[in-house]
Parts: C-alpha cells; sequence; structure tokens
C-alpha cells in the first residue's frame, strides 16, 4: 500500500517475506477520529500473528466501548484477552496439532486517538517517531524517538530482568548459537502465544528441560504520550527492519524521500544493506526463493504513519486497511495481500 488516508494524514505498508510461510502479519484501521496500526511478527509458524490479526483490534474496540475510551487498561484488557483466547485455541487443538504450542508473536500495537498516542508492546518489533528537531543541525533536521522497549534477552537490562525473575534458575538464560536465548530456545522474553514456555501441561512439547514457572509473559510495555506539533511521523516495524537500518537510518529516509511508496523504500533499504553484509547486491536476494533467502533476512513489515496535524480535524472520509488478512472484515479493515519482491 504505497500510499492511503487515515484519521491524521496518510499511512505507508510493505512486507517482504523470507520465510516459506510468511510469519509476519499487519493491519491499520482507520476512523474519522482514530487511527489504530498492529505489526505482528510471528515464529513458530503463522498461527499466533494470524490470530492476533483477527482479534486483537476487536478486543480493543470492545473494551473501548465499554469504557467510554482508549486508556492504558483498555489495552492491557484487549492483550490479556487475546493471550486467553490464542490459548483456549491451543488446548482445543494440539492433541491433533501439537505444534501450536510452540507458535507465538511479538506483537506491537499504536493507536492515536485525541491528539494522544498509545504504543503498546510484547517482543522486538518497534516503533520509532520522527520529530522535527528543535534547533536546525548541521547532520539533519529532523531526530529518532524510539518508542517502544525491545524485550530480547541480547540486551543486558532484559536479561537482569528475567534473571532476577527466576533467581533459583542458573540456566534461565543461556548463550548459545551464537546469541542470548531463555533455556537456550527463545530471544524474546515476551508475547502472545508460545504456551508451551508458559503453562507446564504443555511442557512435554519437545525436548524441554522441565520449567519451574512460566519463562515468559504476555504482559506489555506501555507508553502514554501527547503528540506535538513538531511530531512528523511514526514508523512501526517488525524487527527484520531493525537487524539492519538502524532507528536513525529510517528516520532520515523517509524524512528525505517522498510520501508515496515510502514504507517500501525503507524495506529495499534494509534488503540492500543485508546483501552488503553478504557481499551481494539487492537484484541477487531477490532471486532468491522464500524459505532459503530467510539465512540473509528475516520476514519485514513496516507501517509507516504521517502526522498532519491541520488534519486532524477532518471527519467523515476515511477507511481502513488490514494486510495478510484472506477476507474482507466487518466495518473499516479491509484485506489485501501485496509483497515487496
Amino acid at each position: 500500500m504505497d500510499l492511503k488516508p487515515h484519521a491524521s494524514g496518510d499511512y505507508s505498508i510493505a512486507v517482504v517475506q523470507a520465510n516459506s510461510s510468511l510469519e509476519d502479519q499487519g493491519q491499520v484501521f482507520t476512523s474519522s477520529s482514530a487511527t489504530y496500526v498492529g505489526v505482528y511478527d510471528g515464529h513458530g509458524g503463522p498461527e499466533a500473528s494470524r490470530f492476533i490479526t483477527n482479534h486483537l483490534f476487536s478486543f480493543l474496540h470492545k473494551f473501548a466501548s465499554e469504557e467510554g475510551g482508549l486508556s492504558e487498561n483498555v489495552i492491557k484488557k484487549a492483550f490479556d484477552a487475546t493471550e486467553e483466547e490464542f490459548l483456549d485455541l491451543v488446548k482445543r487443538t494440539w492433541i491433533a496439532q501439537p505444534r501450536i504450542a510452540s507458535a507465538g508473536s511479538c506483537c506491537l500495537v499504536g493507536a492515536i486517538s485525541n491528539d494522544v498516542l498509545y504504543v503498546a508492546n510484547l517482543g522486538d518489533s518497534r516503533a520509532v517517531l520522527g520529530r522535527k528537531a528543535s534547533e536546525p543541525k548541521v547532520s539533519s533536521n529532523v531526530v529518532a524517538l524510539r518508542l517502544s522497549n525491545d524485550h530480547n534477552v541480547g540486551l543486558e537490562e532484559v536479561r537482569k530482568e528475567v534473571k532476577a525473575l527466576h533467581p533459583d534458575d542458573a540456566d534461565i538464560v543461556v548463550y548459545t548459537r551464537g546469541v542470548w536465548r531463555i533455556k537456550g530456545i527463545i530471544q524474546v522474553s515476551r508475547s502472545i502465544g508460545d504456551v508451551y514456555l508458559k503453562k507446564p501441561e504443555f511442557q512435554q512439547f519437545g525436548s524441554l528441560i522441565p520449567l519451574r514457572r512460566p519463562v515468559m509473559t504476555a504482559e506489555p510495555s506501555i507508553l502514554v504520550q501527547k503528540l506535538k506539533p513538531e511530531d512528523l511521523f511514526l514508523i512501526f516495524a517488525s524487527d527484520g527492519l531493525w537487524e539492519h537500518l538502524s532507528d536513525e537510518m529510517a528516520v532520515e529516509i523517509i524524512f528525505k524521500s517522498p510520501r508515496v511508496g515510502i514504507a517500501r523504500r525503507l524495506v529495499r533499504a534494509a534488503l540492500q544493506e543485508a546483501a552488503r553484509k553478504r557481499e551481494m547486491i539487492y537484484e541477487d536476494i531477490k532471486k532468491i526463493e522464500k524459505g532459503v533467502r530467510r539465512h540473509l533476512h528475516d520476514d519485514i513489515t513496516v507501517i509507516v504513519i504521517y502526522l498532519d496535524h491541520s488534519q486532524r480535524s477532518l471527519t467523515g472520509r476515511l477507511k481502513g486497511h488490514s494486510l495478510y488478512d484472506c477476507t474482507s472484515a466487518p466495518g473499516d479493515i479491509f484485506s489485501a495481500g501485496k509483497t515487496v519482491s
């Protein structure tokens, strides 16, 4: 989706598939007064990320209606309900489809309502704000502000957090296969799903060391802040983008580029960097089939939200867009499935 209007500007979406089955999901919902954004980076299969796509926004709408508007509590309740519903699905189906117990997903959600921005996150997808510099700078007139926490044990502070929750387990975080992993299995510490790492009754899945307690959580980090006139745009992206582009690089690309196709431009920049690391060129990566490409880069989903403050009073002209959903959903979320090759 090269460019489409939302409640206070335009948005752009792009995705590139690396896995044999696309595990990333993303969606945007717009109305005359609010904009919702979701990026869901699945692992262990696409089941959890697809489930979030089909349920999380419905829970947000339900709880916001019940409580008279959006709030931190509404967002937390929506995350909790999505986690519980997915757990129920796993309980019903895992005997016939045991691998669903190991399916999980990072979950990054942004919401803009009444000039207030909410960002909720599980895992290592990331939201970044591009803000006009308060003073002219030699290098750039825009600054990058990270709005989400990466829940990845590759970061020392996250390792300390996990170790503090498991003081009686010396092997809760171990260095294996070149990275830090919880129990030698997974890098992210928070997710929707990954039921086999949260519920003892599912420990028989795979060859795991018995766990004393859940080693992952679905408790989101939530940021709430008032948008300012100098806030120019938001980037919501799975970690496949951030593996190859810094926050500053991504913000600079957007600031210096035309709006149309901007998400596609970010994806291409990430793939060019992935190719450079392997002494290849972009065209070489495009020729590699899905599945094999995963050795070079991850699935990448990018959503760019422009913030045009003068448009926030406009009403009644907007519809929404949902990526990768195979069928149209009721209301203002619609389906599409284009990918960047």
